[in-house]
């Protein structure tokens, strides 16, 4: 999300901070362009009304003028106005209520309501430690109400008994009798949509947020869904008091202006994003680090964080250890493969690293994608145990083996055997600063791997 719109402000920030000076012109000439980077990235045109007569009352003051480097002022002053439009600072989700606290989740039918309620759920049940329970209020699509009770399987979460014929008011009733008796600490409704805003999901929705009384109304809209998210969010702003807009589908070919538009109409901030299909492809909306990454300055304090969530402390120093014993076998590289994936994958990464849209330049043609680490493993796990544990006994008869049992060719197995050798070499030193190291080589490591048949590594990229 935003790659066509940070690509197009990076191009209008090059030329500013490359003038030793700033007329009041060249700032005007500027602000024409984003202007029109908004409006291509469908922002609504209020929004960018309001956001440039906040930016240019502020760029062509005597601060900037006078400034030392003019150019990088205006940026500053544009990557404020970035933050405050989207919304100052992350919120959280606000469950201070009386148990149940009841979330309420309101959107149109595809935007990703079903979805987003099991995320949700799994994240309060696992970070949280709270009781939750899910109810599906959805009589509308067919299967709806089977499809929470899978993903609720899924995620150890319980769902609310379907009865057959029930009304979604129905429904709400005895989800919330239900999570009273069994001392549920959150209560999620899962809500009917509909291909467009009509009058009666609007009143079947503002009938339940009367009954349950929701501590959260929470709306689900699609990254991608251009300038109708305007109209969106005013209906439901305007019915059901929304409080906050999850954004689904973040990872896709969005080009971030509902992001934008939907909480300066909606007046409530975005409180989580959806950042690919997994159930725990969930993250916080921090205004601040989506600021950052829409001009080019990455989002290391995410990046850490997500390494933290995958990485403990008692495994950080056990992996110490190993390292400085020089004991990092295969498996090893195995597990850290598997954890980069549950992060993401290399392409979310290098998304939140610093120059990031540079670095994706570099590597054009090299396919950074889940699929990718897969086959890392893949290999890995189709040699012997005595293999992974000491990699000089592969010879050309075990490589054609493994490579046959994966599924792979030899040079494959070969690119492997490399990277592994490099990044043996990586973890030693890394391993000599403790868990505080790992933790910042992390990426260096991983981003050091070259993808087997995916192609060599750009020059100047990778370890050194």
């Amino acid at each position: 999300m935003f790659e066509g719109l940070g690509e197009k402000l990076g191009d209008v920030f090059s030329r500013l901070t490359r003038k030793g000076a700033l007329r009041e012109g060249d700032v005007d000439e500027a602000l024409r362009e984003v202007r029109v980077a908004l409006l291509e990235a469908d922002v609504a045109l209020p929004v960018v009304k309001d956001f440039l007569a906040s930016v240019r009352e502020k760029a062509v003051g005597e601060a900037v003028i006078r400034s030392v480097t003019p150019g990088q002022m205006v940026i500053k002053i544009v990557n404020d106005a970035l933050v405050e439009l989207l919304g100052g600072v992350n919120l959280g989700l606000n469950l201070n209520a009386a148990p149940p606290a009841v979330i309420m989740m309101v959107g149109l039918q595809g935007s990703g309501k079903t979805t987003s309620a099991a995320k949700i759920a799994r994240r309060l049940k696992e970070r949280d430690k709270k009781r939750v329970m899910m109810a599906s209020l959805d009589t509308q699509r067919p299967a709806a109400q089977e499809q929470l009770r899978i993903l609720g399987e899924q995620t150890g979460v319980e769902t609310l008994p379907v009865i057959a014929g029930q009304a979604a008011t129905d429904i709400a009733r005895r989800a919330l009798a239900s999570a009273r008796v069994q001392g549920y600490d959150v209560l999620i409704l899962d809500t009917a949509g509909r291909l467009a805003v009509d009058e009666e999901m609007m009143n079947e929705a503002a009938n339940i947020h009367l009954l349950s009384n929701p501590v959260e109304t929470l709306l689900v809209a699609d990254a991608m869904t251009g300038q109708d998210a305007v109209n969106v969010a005013r209906a439901f702003r305007d019915r059901v008091n929304v409080t906050g807009i999850v954004l689904t589908r973040v990872d896709g070919d969005a080009r971030g202006g509902a992001a934008l538009s939907m909480r300066a109409v909606a007046e409530v901030p975005v409180k989580l994003i959806g950042t690919g299909e997994k159930l725990e492809a969930l993250e916080d909306f921090h205004p601040d680090r989506i600021a950052s990454r829409i001009l080019g300055m990455g989002d290391v304090v995410g990046l850490v964080e997500k390494a933290a969530e995958q990485v403990d402390r008692e495994e950080a120093e056990k992996l110490a250890r190993k390292m400085k014993k020089g004991e990092f076998d295969l498996d090893d590289m195995a597990e850290q493969l598997e954890k980069l994936s549950k992060m993401g994958g290399l392409a979310a990464m290098i998304d939140m690293l610093p120059g990031a849209r540079g670095l994706q330049q570099k590597m054009k043609g090299v396919n950074l994608d889940d699929k990718m680490i897969a086959r890392q493993i893949a290999i890995i796990r189709s040699m012997t145990k005595s293999e992974r544990r000491n990699v000089k006994l592969l010879n050309g008869s075990r490589k054609r083996r493994i490579a046959q049992g994966a599924g792979m060719d030899v040079p494959d197995v070969n690119r492997l055997v490399k990277q592994f050798m490099e990044m043996s070499k990586m973890m030693k030193r890394a391993g000599k600063l403790g868990q505080s190291g790992l933790m910042r080589s992390m990426p260096g490591m991983m981003l050091g791997n070259m993808p087997p048949g995916g192609g060599r590594m750009p020059p100047g990229f990778g370890p050194r």
